[in-house]
């Protein structure tokens, strides 16, 4: 009878837990990231006699999270929410109050910025991760978009197993501060204010192909471009420019290009405006010594091959005359792309305007390697030193986090998660958090073993039915159990009152 009592109580005390589990789950519901707690039940120690035995009653073997669980991905309209598909865990940290960075981990990825602009969780956690470091090619020292750099010129994405890049590149208002050149420097690379502004045209449009080219092959072995160099050599004929009738011409990419001899010029007048018109054709440079004759017209595109032939003064054809003293070359990798840039540059300059390009870079090789190299994300544009604009809007994209500004778009880092070798092992804090504990054993990257979808969030795997079902079946089982006390005690009572 007296183990009739203390079997009910253990049973009891058993239902009680199994009842709070049970509430807590059903209580989770709609908690983001949540898994379900299991609790598991053991009997006590038997009673053995000779012939018989028999239990002392139950307890509460183990109350585990099931963290093998995967919830359903629920799309929502937040560009800050992540989900986690597969295994894995968003790292995230607070300092604690002496001072200390403490390490927690979590599925919620319901991220928000803060008001400092770093990626945080609800609970004002940083969001830990890879981020970006900043290069600048610039031709006046500015490190920063400002409100002078008006024209979008490229914003290109570059990946690979070594690194994630972003190149954006823009230019101030060349249209507004080109100007003829000086009348002095006739024959001489002499430009138009609509002859540089072509070339700039001509030049971003190469820039940007060259871009995408690298995009495509960004581990290819760096190899410059070259532009085409050309030399004419009209010393032996140019005395034959004596009246209007008398011309020099040259065929380039099929256009014919022809000067009539000018009385009013002279001879020299008359070969610097030949050397001019070449020089106005977009992406070319001409220039010509009028004394000697030699005319060298100089490609302003690199890579770009120019079909230079028919070249006359009068009928005599000098084609054996010219020659490349340098063929063009493609090039490849981010050589080829810095010789685009830096012909872009130069024409920029002759038009009176600046150039801006801002590389980010993300290194994957602590990733790549299963390490956790994490800190914390900024998203500030201003205060990442990108652009005085301060936009902070976000786009995720498996993980790598963007921030766009206008017709730019800059990556600033890369989300990171960790596994472990027993995730059960894993301490529950509340706040959907996790501590690590020695049961977890190493934390290494979780990179492989999970997809990051973007504009979505991890359900919880609280099933309300099985819980309420659950919840019951506890019920009964405690109302059992209480019987058994009551039954115990009615006997044990009516056993005393015999003995009196």
């Amino acid at each position: 009878m007296i183990s009739g009592l203390w079997n009910g109580i253990t049973g009891l005390n058993s239902f009680e837990k199994a009842l709070s589990v049970e509430s807590n789950n059903s209580s989770n519901v709609n908690t983001i990231g949540y898994k379900e707690d299991v609790i598991n039940f053991a009997d006590l120690m038997y009673k053995n006699n000779t012939s018989t035995s028999y239990g002392k009653g139950s307890t509460v073997a183990t109350v585990d999270k099931a963290m093998y669980q995967q919830g359903g991905i629920k799309l929502t309209s937040s560009p800050y929410d992540v989900a986690i598909e597969g295994k894995g865990y968003f790292v995230v940290q607070n300092i604690n109050s002496k001072g200390l960075p403490e390490t927690y981990y979590t599925r919620a990825g319901n991220f928000k910025v803060a008001e400092s602009g770093f990626l945080q969780t609800q609970g004002n956690m940083d969001v830990m991760g890879l981020v970006s470091t900043k290069t600048v090619n610039s031709t006046n020292g500015t490190e920063q978009f400002d409100n002078s750099f008006v024209n979008f010129i490229a914003s290109q994405n570059i990946g690979n197993l070594n690194n994630l890049q972003t190149i954006n590149t823009k230019a101030t208002d060349y249209k507004t501060t080109a100007k003829d050149d000086d009348l002095n420097q006739s024959g001489s690379d002499y430009k138009t204010k609509s002859s540089k502004i072509n070339d700039i045209d001509a030049l971003i449009l190469d820039y940007k192909n060259k871009l995408k080219e690298y995009s495509l092959n960004s581990t290819e072995e760096p190899v410059s471009s070259k532009a085409q160099k050309t030399e004419i050599n009209f010393s032996t004929a140019i005395n034959n420019l004596q009246n209007e009738n008398d011309y020099i011409k040259v065929n380039i990419n099929g256009n014919q290009i022809l000067q009539n001899f000018d009385p009013k010029l002279g001879l020299e007048g008359t070969l610097k405006a030949f050397s001019d018109k070449i020089s106005n054709i977009a992406g070319l440079s001409s220039s010509i010594d009028t004394n000697t004759g030699i005319l060298k017209i100089d490609s302003l595109i690199t890579g770009k091959e120019v079909i230079i032939n028919e070249a006359y003064i009068n009928k005599e054809n000098l084609d054996l005359k010219i020659s490349n003293i340098q063929e063009a070359e493609f090039g490849s990798g981010i050589a080829m792309v810095e010789s685009a840039r830096d012909a872009l540059k130069s024409a920029l300059q002759k038009a009176n305007a600046d150039l801006l390009e801002i590389t980010n870079n993300v290194s994957l090789e602590s990733e790549r390697n299963g390490n956790l190299d994490l800190s914390s994300i900024q998203l500030n544009l201003l205060k990442l030193g990108i652009s005085n604009n301060s936009s902070t809007d976000m786009e995720i994209s498996d993980g790598i986090i963007y921030i766009k500004d206008g017709e730019n778009k800059f990556v600033v880092g890369k989300l990171q998660t960790a596994s472990f070798v027993n995730e059960q092992g894993l301490d529950p804090q509340g706040g959907n958090l996790y501590s690590w504990s020695k049961e977890a054993g190493d934390v290494s990257n979780a990179n492989g073993l999970n997809k990051l979808v973007s504009n979505s969030l991890e359900q919880s795997k609280a099933n309300l039915a099985n819980s309420l079902t659950a919840l019951m079946i506890y019920q009964k089982a405690f109302e059992a159990n209480s019987k058994s006390v009551t039954t115990s005690d009615e006997m044990l009572q009516t056993a005393i009152q015999l003995k009196k």
